[in-house]
């Protein structure tokens, strides 16, 4: 797949998106109304529309699927035109789809405690695994967005590829060089 194939089927991909999620909105708008959230699921702050995740979710997208790009670019050295796609993006993208639909369904269903366990295990597994690649906050956002809109997963997962960060390079870094002084 060459540089300009990938940005093609990046194109398409965010033209789904887009037509996805304004699908969803004009549904809700004749359905009862396009819901607002409140930040943090407390009456005393601001809500935020659902309509702007027809702006915000198709240009995430496309950013989103540019640095993976860039990524793979980097990744095969520039070395020659055709990009070679990893499976670990799509697997990172299914799983923090996954991710994001469970913790919708858990809110909406109200198990808060299952919510509050799949955060903790998440910050367990940014140990092992980058949590904060672009498809995984892609997959994330997509997966939760059908239940809060775009803007609230794309503040949470952005927040909590901030704290991947952290953990992934620099505490996993940390652990694992304690380990070797200790053991070799």
């Amino acid at each position: 797949m060459t540089e300009k194939t990938f940005f093609k089927r990046s194109l398409y991909f965010a033209g789904i998106v887009t037509v996805c999620i304004w699908s969803l909105l004009i549904w809700n708008h004749y359905h009862g109304g396009v819901p607002s959230h409140h930040l943090l699921h407390r009456e005393d702050l601001p809500k935020i529309s659902n309509w702007w995740s027809g702006l915000l979710l198709p240009l995430l997208t496309l950013f989103l699927t540019y640095r993976i790009q860039k990524r793979i670019v980097r990744t095969n050295d520039n070395k020659s035109n055709l990009l070679k796609f990893p499976k670990k993006y799509t697997y990172g993208f299914l799983f923090a789809l996954s991710f994001g639909i469970l913790l919708s369904v858990f809110f909406t269903l109200g198990y808060s405690n299952l919510v509050g366990y799949m955060i903790n295990i998440l910050l367990i597994l940014a140990l092992f695994f980058p949590i904060y690649r672009a498809e995984c906050l892609l997959g994330f956002v997509i997966g939760m967005t059908y239940t809060f809109g775009a803007v609230l997963p794309t503040v949470v997962g952005t927040i909590f590829a901030l704290i991947g960060v952290i953990l992934y390079i620099y505490v996993r870094t940390g652990i694992i060089f304690i380990l070797k002084k200790l053991f070799l």
